[in-house]
């Protein structure tokens, strides 16, 4: 495994004023919370301000350059990184710590509040690199798609979505809200006449958007199915194998030897309260995510056996709309879309948008969607000197907002690691950050 990789940032939107930042956890220099500085190869690590809110003592801003340039960088290892993509540029802060203060979706006094940004997260260690496209917090105006070539002549791609891929979004669950009269149009972000970005609903309190009691009457039926004889059957995919569930006569779920009380709208949107927080037990880990992920999709009256094939996911009402509309907008179908989008029956396709591998050779953030397409390139990927026109390779010229954890950074209330290799590397991650 390399000690570092090149990005190759490329410009597939019609705009000159595209920036990126690349910040995360420096594996190699003890675990330093650090940016990529402009030049595309040296690290900036923030020293201890004065003050709370201090800006940052050096602009870490990477141009994209022109529509149709690729610029391509060069990292080290970074656990919990996060390339940040803008229109225009980020204000990032320091508060005494140092603690970075990243950008905010859900803070409406944070500085970028008003900035059209988004963000691709990622790992990269001794093991592999380790990325998605996130939508876990929210799904942003500017369309975000990746590529990884890879040493063995293979490639993985995640398309995105198109350039109006928002706009349909928006569209999609002003039109839901009309149908079931939930506030899924609340979950909208303008400004300046235009959709700006979309929350995801686990975050509708900060917008007005109250989902309580929303999930209940299919919370009721599960239980009513489980405890009048059915058997479902969750597949940990791990050392337990499969164990079968039922409810119990205290009302309690009751798999293999773990019981699970009744969540409520809340507990299945954030995947990490009530019956879904995880402990000390290694089999009550491994069921959390398959049981979350069966919630989140409502699939547990429509088939017994977790994980289930896609063609089940989002039945019926209720179920999570804004999760099934971000796959239905992306090109492809994949994205993360909720914190165990991951989770998958044993040789499924990947839902979840990401992309890893042990011998990883270029890493392509493609941005802006405009020749976005499932299972190609997204024409990025060539490295610096192969001879694609206007390439520039860069090198001689715990704040607010977050609480989840993913491979990336400090994360956005109420969401959580993930079943799979985001799980993994999000304790990985965790070593690292104090």
């Amino acid at each position: 495994m390399p000690d570092s990789l090149q990005i190759a940032l490329k410009n597939d939107s019609d705009s000159s004023n595209i920036h990126a930042y690349i910040s995360g956890i420096a594996i190699q220099q003890g675990g330093q919370r650090c940016l990529l500085k402009a030049n595309g190869k040296d690290l900036y690590f923030p020293q201890n301000p004065p003050s709370i809110g201090s800006p940052l003592a050096e602009d870490c801003a990477i141009s994209l350059g022109s529509p149709g340039n690729t610029t391509t960088v060069t990292i080290p290892q970074i656990a919990g990184g996060r390339i940040w993509i803008v229109e225009d540029k980020l204000n990032f802060l320091l508060n005494p710590g140092p603690a970075l203060v990243e950008p905010s979706v859900l803070n409406p006094s944070d500085p970028n509040a008003n900035i059209n940004f988004g963000f691709c997260e990622f790992t990269l260690n001794n093991d592999q690199l380790y990325a998605n496209i996130s939508y876990v917090d929210h799904v942003p105006r500017i369309p975000i798609g990746i590529t990884l070539q890879q040493a063995s002549g293979q490639s993985q791609h995640v398309a995105g979505m198109s350039p109006d891929g928002l706009d349909q979004l928006a569209e999609s669950l002003r039109q839901q809200a009309q149908k079931d009269g939930r506030p899924w149009d609340k979950l909208i972000i303008n400004h300046d006449g235009r959709n700006l970005r979309i929350l995801n609903a686990t975050h509708g309190n900060a917008v007005g958007a109250n989902f309580d009691g929303y999930y209940e009457p299919l919370i009721e039926q599960i239980w009513q199915k489980y405890q009048s004889g059915a058997c479902m059957k969750i597949n940990t995919q791990a050392g337990p194998g499969v164990l079968e569930g039922k409810v119990n006569s205290n009302g309690e779920l009751v798999i293999g030897d773990e019981s699970f009380s009744k969540p409520n709208s809340a507990d299945v949107f954030g995947c990490n309260s009530g019956p879904f927080t995880t402990g000390s037990s290694p089999t009550r880990n491994a069921i959390i995510p398959r049981l979350a992920a069966a919630f989140h999709r409502s699939t547990l009256l429509v088939t017994e056996e977790h994980p289930s094939d896609p063609s089940t996911f989002y039945p019926q009402d209720p179920t999570n709309h804004y999760a099934r509309l971000v796959h239905k907008v992306n090109l492809d179908g994949k994205g993360y879309a909720f914190a165990y989008n991951d989770v998958q029956p044993d040789g499924g396709e990947d839902q979840s948008g990401k992309v890893n591998a042990g011998d990883p050779v270029l890493f392509t953030v493609t941005v802006g969607g405009k020749s976005a397409a499932a299972g190609g390139g997204g024409g990025g990927g060539q490295q610096a000197g192969d001879g694609q026109q206007q390439q520039q390779p860069l090198g001689d010229q715990q704040g607010q907002g977050y609480s989840r954890g993913p491979p990336p950074p400090p994360p956005d209330q109420g969401q959580q690691e993930q079943g799979g290799l985001r799980g993994a590397l999000k304790g990985f991650a965790g070593r690292f950050s104090h």
